[in-house]
């Protein structure tokens, strides 16, 4: 899906339908007092006081009907200049714009977009006319926080959409029909993955289903580590608050921390795995001849997220990371991006995802460090990422305030992009901590450390491939890998059996379905739970040794020998085959 707010022409174009949808509601509407209308990733939205007037999804349409109306007079879009006074008069009996002129910056030119009966305060741009708007939907209407802050009044929010050609509309809106059937919410619920209870908000339980894919999930991962030469280790949850000084998040993150006391002293439920790895780093003596030392962990953290903005597994308070603390020396730095980067890409390739990167530099204020170092970080990111065959887009100021990092932006089977893998350099935490190792002159460094993770989160990880995969997971993924359904409980039932343990032998998930209901009301039951193989065995395959295999959304069979059966599902599984 296209990133409107990212693309000029439909930035332009969905801001100036937030307009639209402003002029007409003030035409249904004359009470209306309006806040903001800004432009979003897939649209825009426009909040709102109605006073006692409720829009509702059914309402959307007369809306609709108002805007074309409006959209057909052919209006010319006016920008106008105010003064300050001009403003506040022009406005003074819409209480949300008066807060908006008297809280804009000193020496801020003030303007207006006028079309026709309507004029709204606005930056700008816009388009020419109101006729250029001619492809549009509304979406859907909730409520929000004035300013977002729970304390305040609750408005109204209209989302829409609009675009230049009535084919790119209806692309976007098949998209979201399209993302609505993937949403992980439903398919966790409906395949049996995970839930939330109003006992643990923001805290997924995972159901068996789940726990099979999240184990072979995790398995991956410790296997690829491996290979690539990490150890591992496994840190507390709760730690004691001077941790947390040394490290910084006492300070800096403690409104998001989980604290308790223990024998009246401070501790804090660790957010981040960070000061557990240094800790381990601590233990020993490290020479120049041990870096880079990767160390890698899944570690639970709980960070304490608004309620309000608890999504699924998108957005919890609870969730592991799937943390590596590179510890190594500056003239590494380049060699180990390139090596992280390489492994990335093989990583996300098994999951058929695209990505893009993105190098964030130095903060203009706040950071910590000299201006060289910081320099000659960037420089070393940027060159490892080029070094490796890639690109990656500059975004200025947005580091760490302790260092450089590269953000790995993935783009799931719809296009729409998520933000997983990051590898930061951090020059903060070693120098807090005191962390040395002896050089090749016996003197004692200061290392350096890389924080990187690839799932990002295993929870969140989880929720996107879902989506990303509409539920229908690779065989070696998926909870359930193949249902046997035999033609009749009774003549086919010893042979189902037989297909069965040679099957477990190689060790697939496997079950047989012989309850007394009807051939095709079994096959489409592993269909709607996404299986990915059903084998119907009859009298053909019994009497000579046959599957008949039928793969999950294909409406062939094929039919095979059980010995080739069982070489075909042992490869796909073993080298983690798929088809997009």
């Amino acid at each position: 899906m296209i990133n409107i707010r990212e693309d000029e022409r439909l930035h332009v174009l969905n801001h100036s339908c937030a307009h639209l949808l402003a002029q007409a509601i003030s035409h249904l509407y004359p009470n209306a007092k309006f806040w903001v209308g800004p432009v979003i990733d897939d649209g825009f939205y426009y909040d709102m006081d109605l006073g006692d007037a409720v829009i509702k999804e059914e309402d959307l349409a007369k809306i609709e009907k108002e805007m074309k109306k409006c959209a057909k007079d052919n209006k010319r879009i006016v920008r106008e200049e105010l003064s300050k006074a001009e403003a506040l008069e022009m406005f003074k009996d819409d209480p949300y714009k008066i807060d908006l002129i008297e809280n804009m910056p000193e020496g801020e030119v003030i303007s207006c977009y006028r079309q026709g009966d309507f004029c709204d305060l606005c930056r700008g741009p816009h388009v020419a006319t109101t006729k250029e708007m001619k492809y549009f939907k509304l979406l859907k209407v909730s409520g929000a926080y004035y300013k977002n802050d729970a304390k305040n009044k609750m408005l109204q929010r209209v989302y829409g959409v609009c675009y230049e050609n009535e084919e790119d509309l209806n692309e976007h809106l098949y998209m979201l029909e399209e993302a609505k059937k993937r949403d992980h919410r439903k398919l966790g619920k409906e395949l049996g993955l995970f839930m939330i209870s109003e006992y643990a908000p923001g805290c997924p339980i995972f159901l068996p289903n789940g726990m099979i894919l999240r184990n072979e999930l995790e398995n991956f991962w410790y296997d690829v580590h491996t290979k690539a030469g990490y150890v591992f280790c496994k840190t507390p949850i709760i730690m004691s608050r001077e941790l947390w000084e040394t490290s910084g998040h006492w300070d800096h993150y403690r409104n998001n921390m989980y604290t308790t006391k223990v024998d009246e002293h401070d501790y804090a439920i660790k957010p981040m795995n960070c000061p557990g790895a240094i800790l381990v780093y601590k233990n020993s003596l490290h020479s120049y001849r041990d870096l880079p030392l990767r160390l890698g962990e899944l570690g639970l953290v709980h960070r304490h997220e608004a309620s309000g903005a608890l999504n699924g597994l998108f957005r919890v308070r609870s969730f592991t990371q799937d943390d590596a603390h590179i510890f190594l020396r500056e003239d590494q730095i380049e060699e180990e991006v390139i090596r992280l980067i390489d492994f990335i890409d093989k990583f996300y390739k098994i999951f058929g995802l695209t990505y893009d990167i993105e190098l964030s530099t130095r903060p203009e204020e706040g950071y910590i460090g000299e201006i060289e170092v910081w320099d000659r970080a960037e420089k070393a990111l940027a060159d490892a990422c080029h070094a490796s065959g890639h690109e990656c887009k500059i975004n200025p100021g947005d580091g760490a305030f302790y260092g450089p990092k590269l953000d790995f932006h993935i783009h799931d089977s719809l296009n729409r992009v998520w933000q997983c893998a990051t590898i930061q350099l951090d020059m903060n935490l070693p120098e807090r901590f005191d962390l040395t190792y002896v050089d090749q002159d016996g003197s004692k460094k200061r290392p350096l450390m890389l924080h990187r993770v690839v799932f990002g989160s295993i929870e969140r990880f989880i929720g996107i491939i879902i989506e990303h995969f509409a539920g229908a997971f690779p065989l070696w993924l998926a909870p359930r890998q193949v249902v046997i359904v035999p033609v009749h409980h009774e003549e086919h039932l010893t042979y189902a059996n037989e297909v069965k343990e040679a099957l477990e032998a190689i060790g697939i998930r496997v079950e047989v379905d012989a309850r007394n209901e009807k051939l095709g009301y079994r096959i489409r039951e592993a269909q709607t739970q996404k299986v990915p193989y059903a084998i119907v065995l009859g009298d053909n395959e019994r009497d000579n040794k046959l599957v008949t295999l039928r793969k999950y959304g294909k409406k062939d069979t094929e039919t095979i020998s059980l010995a080739e059966c069982v070489e075909r599902l042992k490869k796909e599984r073993d080298e983690k085959l798929y088809e997009r």
